[in-house]
């Protein structure tokens, strides 16, 4: 009998139950449907520290990720992302990218490199991807000026191959900041579901 396929979410939003949330929340649904084993991380609960740059993490070669001189809640974020088989990773868009709250996550996964002092650039220590993933952000701009105009789905790519995942659908919801408080709306709600589906069978 196959094993239930681990699903992990991200969530970078400062807002709890707002569109972010709520279409993680859809994706978690609809993989739990398809009995999947799911959990969502919140990064507005973690304590999870600002990169020093000090470059201690990618100093000792290896497959498996640098320890980190900062004594905070990231190593467990990045247990539980290692051993899922899917992640979600989501975000609102703010000033063109993705929340602070996400980028200074994705600034700590500096520890999946190998850069030792005098090499001019990083590289990976492990090219495999065993999970899958799906990228998720929201906008007060058309979802197509997302495309456009900002780095925030680059950003989302990045992070998720380096925590060793293959992107397999990302749903920008744009024109979403009309009202204080906001519903996901059905079409982006229909899409979650149908990634949440994906994710959980592929």
């Amino acid at each position: 009998m196959q094993r239930p396929k681990k699903i992990v979410a991200v969530v970078g939003s400062y807002r709890k139950g707002g569109i972010i949330d709520s279409a993680v929340d859809q994706i978690l649904a609809s993989a739990a449907e398809q009995g999947a084993r799911v959990s969502k991380i919140y990064l507005s609960d973690k304590h999870i520290e600002f990169c020093s740059n000090c470059r201690r993490c990618t100093q000792e070669q290896g497959d498996r990720r640098g320890y980190c001189a900062i004594r905070d809640d990231l190593a467990g974020v990045l247990d539980e992302l290692e051993s899922a088989d899917g992640i979600v990773l989501g975000s609102p868009i703010n000033f063109f990218s993705v929340t602070a709250l996400t980028k200074r996550f994705v600034e700590r996964l500096v520890c999946y490199a190998w850069w030792p002092w005098g090499s001019r650039i990083p590289k990976m220590r492990s090219g495999k991807r065993p999970r899958r993933a799906v990228l998720l952000l929201s906008c007060a701009m058309p979802a197509f000026m997302a495309w456009l105009m900002g780095g925030a789905p680059r950003v989302l790519k990045t992070a998720a191959a380096i925590l060793g995942a293959r992107t397999i659908g990302l749903l920008i919801i744009g024109q979403v900041a009309q009202q204080e408080h906001e519903e996901l709306p059905a079409r982006a709600r229909n899409k979650a579901r149908q990634l949440g589906v994906k994710l959980a069978t592929g």
